[in-house]
């Protein structure tokens, strides 16, 4: 062999073993696809003795660990981005002229996996029980979607999927079940389609400062609520947001956009230490201001936060899901805003709010059908609140029946209509029903299951159940 060759082969495996041999030297870095870093596994556990994966999990941690990590991962999305045009994070879609677009609004954007009509019932039923029932209490409500980005500039999405299915995306076919169960719905879709500048950021999945506060002043006027519009406001440009898509995808070459930032100075103050805007609850008081708002949203309210903020005397605001509607009177709110992206919809359908169900005055005929109809229902104690859910048999309900639950022969209680797990699969005819523990002292129940078909009340189920009581340790 000559010396060339040696040299070459030795080269080789130098390069090859450097992001193991630089793992002590190399600092330790954060992921950049905003995951949890796989640990170091071990030989052995007392709780499970020998770990028969270890091999599998030590690969797993030399992919998280390895020296250099970031800077070989940016190198090789870079060579793929702009050689190629492909993105190497499962999270990102690399589209054209450097714009990136978060992964899981593909289906929404080609109109694929679409939900079912009733899925999208179990959404807009559960939106208007929820401001039924806000509503008796005095509390105003209002709900809103934070559109995809490609929803809005999907044109420079890659020519690989930019195939669609159709244009009716669950958003499109949820709007009209909103409108006839009659939710108070902020449009903001139409809003951004209007507006002639393009309000979210390239590299990033959400809006910007000033797509934020067009989305904060519409909500406001939709809520007739007294607040100081930013849409002639001055501002300060600055080339200093990094996106949180071109964080996964080139976390060691990050290219730095526009933000705007308002000149007005706000005058509400958080309440205790806050990290960030995305932490899970954060309040806010405002002296200046009157009001009290409750807001469940998702990572697009990051940044509507400071603008809602300002506009109330007390703002509480939640990432929790399911919504724990306990927080409208521990905030003393009168008024509650629920934002959610587009991409989240399908969530929203399998996760009715926790609060206590409505009483139901039964109406017209009630038939005895079936005694079989529901194949299985579960009671657990959460807390004070007992939590009831099951499926039904697809034949016994319309796309849009209403599901009630009498208790005990006596109370009857209308029911969230929700997608539930049954086994490994989501069945799109689920019931959820919070019921408080006083109402079932005993810790069982007996359970009558009744379903609105064609104007009459059908009795699909007589059964009793016992309460699934948490372990304690």
């Amino acid at each position: 062999m000559k010396k060339w060759q040696f040299a070459y082969i030795a080269l080789f495996f130098v390069i090859c073993l450097i992001p193991f041999a630089g793992m002590p030297f190399a600092k330790a870095e954060t992921s950049a696809e905003n995951r949890t870093l796989a640990a170091f596994p071990s030989v052995y556990t007392e709780q499970e003795g020998f770990n028969v994966n270890f091999l599998s999990d030590a690969g797993d941690y030399f992919q998280d660990h390895f020296a250099f990590r970031n800077e070989l991962v940016t190198a090789n999305a870079l060579l793929n981005g702009k050689l190629l045009g492909v993105s190497t994070a499962s999270g990102v879609i690399q589209g054209t002229d450097n714009w990136l677009y978060y992964k899981d609004s593909l289906n929404d954007f080609q109109g694929t996996n679409l939900l079912s009509e009733r899925s999208l019932f179990n959404i807009a039923h559960t939106l208007s029980m929820m401001q039924e029932g806000l509503q008796a209490k005095g509390v105003r409500f209002l709900f809103t979607v934070a559109p995809n980005k490609n929803s809005l500039y999907g044109e420079n999405m890659p020519y690989y999927d930019s195939m669609k299915v159709t244009e009716e995306n669950n958003l499109a076919r949820l709007v009209p079940l909103l409108e006839s169960e009659g939710v108070a719905y902020a449009d903001l879709k139409s809003l951004f389609e209007s507006q002639e500048e393009i309000l979210y950021h390239e590299r990033d999945s959400h809006w910007n400062n000033k797509g934020a506060a067009l989305a904060a002043d519409y909500l406001m006027e939709l809520l007739e609520k007294e607040h100081d519009s930013y849409a002639h406001e001055t501002y300060t440009e600055r080339e200093d947001f990094i996106g949180d898509l071109d964080e996964m995808l080139y976390p060691a070459a990050l290219t730095p956009e526009t933000e705007i930032y308002y000149d007005r100075i706000q005058t509400f103050a958080y309440v205790g230490e806050v990290e960030s805007n995305f932490d899970p609850r954060i309040t806010t008081v405002n002296p200046v201001k009157s009001g009290s708002l409750v807001m469940y949203r998702d990572s697009f309210g990051n940044t509507l936060l400071p603008f809602l903020a300002d506009t109330y005397s007390s703002a509480y605001f939640s990432r929790g899901v399911p919504y724990q509607l306990s927080d409208v009177d521990t905030m003393a709110a009168d008024t509650v805003i629920v934002e959610r992206a587009e991409r989240f919809l399908p969530e929203m359908a399998e996760n009715p709010p926790v609060m206590e169900a409505p009483l139901a005055l039964p109406s017209g005929e009630e038939n005895t059908v079936a005694e079989d109809g529901v194949p299985d229902v579960s009671m657990a104690l959460q807390g004070t609140v007992y939590k009831i859910s099951g499926w039904i048999s697809p034949e016994y309900l319309d796309w849009d029946s209403e599901i009630y639950i009498r208790l005990n022969g006596e109370m009857l209680y209308e029911a969230f209509p929700a997608d539930v797990e049954a086994g490994e699969s989501l069945r799109d005819t689920g019931f959820v029903l919070y019921l408080g523990a006083e109402k079932i002292p005993a810790g069982e129940a007996g359970l009558e299951i009744l379903v609105e078909k064609d104007g009459v009340l059908n009795n699909i189920a007589s059964l009793t159940v016992s309460a699934q009581v948490p372990a304690t340790s």
